[in-house]
């Protein structure tokens, strides 16, 4: 009886084997005629921040900072992809940000992180930055970063930082100084708000574009910074201020040596043998500046300082 029964389940065992080998088989042969669709590892499938944060429940700030860290890896990544290309090539255009795949999902994710945390106060900030940020270091997209710190007002309206943040965005990356100015006056307005914003308004006004007023917005912004990479970026983009002063004085330089010379110099070499400069001149990074075979200088691509921001009309030193 035991023998039979031990038969028995012996037989159920390979007779289940051959069927699992033969679906597997199949599915193989299924999958070689009908192969299925790449996965994009970046894909968003839960889009909705209001039904992720049902479905975490009690758990909803650690899965916005789940969300939160897959955005930064996100964005490094897209960064990391972009700075790869070939050397010496020269960036896609501005506008290409707005086709770009390469920061698709940047603003889903960044939602999402919002949506479980309505008070994630980073990462409406620095996702603010990184929307914003120039193609390829950012997406190069202006209004979804205005309109993620306008979400972060909506649940925080007492937030005087998220309008001075409003504002630099529209002051920095587009060059709109008219609603600047209107975010800069209204975060002054707002209770425990520092005194400068009042100030930096009307000045925006005034002179909006002019090196002088970016650099007032940026001394105040290190000043008064809270967080060590605000404080970080202010410092950087002080740097690059001086960085197209130093870069104007240069080119005059350059100027008078081609007017003497009959032509432009197009090399350090030529410029230093001539006694403009006792060495070619270095960024405030202490990277050396390139110059074309034009004569003109520019900030090389290897400094930490690349790219300058792009200004409305070309300034001489403030």
């Amino acid at each position: 009886m035991a023998r039979r029964n031990f038969a028995g389940v012996l037989g159920v065992i390979t007779a289940a084997v051959a069927l699992l080998a033969g679906a597997v088989e199949v599915q193989a042969v299924r999958e070689h005629a009908f192969p299925l669709p790449e996965v994009d590892d970046d894909t968003v499938y839960v889009t909705s921040g209001p039904a992720l944060r049902r479905l975490s429940g009690a758990y909803s700030a650690l899965a916005a900072d789940l969300y939160w860290i897959r955005a930064l890896q996100y964005y490094g990544g897209a960064k990391r992809r972009l700075g790869a290309q070939a050397p010496g090539s020269e960036p896609p255009p501005l506008l290409a940000a707005v086709d770009s795949t390469e920061y698709s999902q940047l603003y889903p994710l960044l939602d999402i992180t919002t949506s479980l945390d309505p008070r994630f106060d980073i990462a409406y900030r620095f996702g603010a930055v990184f929307l914003a940020e120039p193609y390829p270091g950012g997406a190069g997209r202006v209004d979804l970063a205005v309109k993620l710190l306008e979400k972060g007002l909506r649940a925080r309206p007492d937030k005087w930082e998220y309008m001075e943040d409003i504002g630099f965005t529209y002051y920095w990356y587009a060059h709109d100084y008219h609603h600047a100015a209107e975010w800069f006056a209204k975060a002054g307005e707002m209770p425990g708000a520092p005194v400068w914003l009042k100030a930096l308004a009307a000045t925006t006004l005034a002179q909006g574009g002019d090196r002088r007023s970016s650099r007032t917005m940026w001394q105040a912004i290190l000043r008064t910074a809270d967080i060590d990479w605000l404080r970080q970026q202010a410092e950087r983009r002080l740097r690059q201020l001086q960085a197209l002063d130093e870069m104007d004085f240069i080119q005059s330089r350059l100027d008078a040596l081609a007017a003497r010379r009959g032509g432009p110099p197009s090399d350090w070499q030529t410029v230093v043998g001539a006694g403009v400069f006792p060495g070619p001149p270095l960024d405030p990074s202490g990277t050396r500046y390139e110059l074309t075979s034009e004569g003109h200088v520019q900030l090389s691509r290897s400094s930490p300082l690349f790219p300058l921001p792009t200004e409305p009309q070309r300034l001489g030193p403030q």
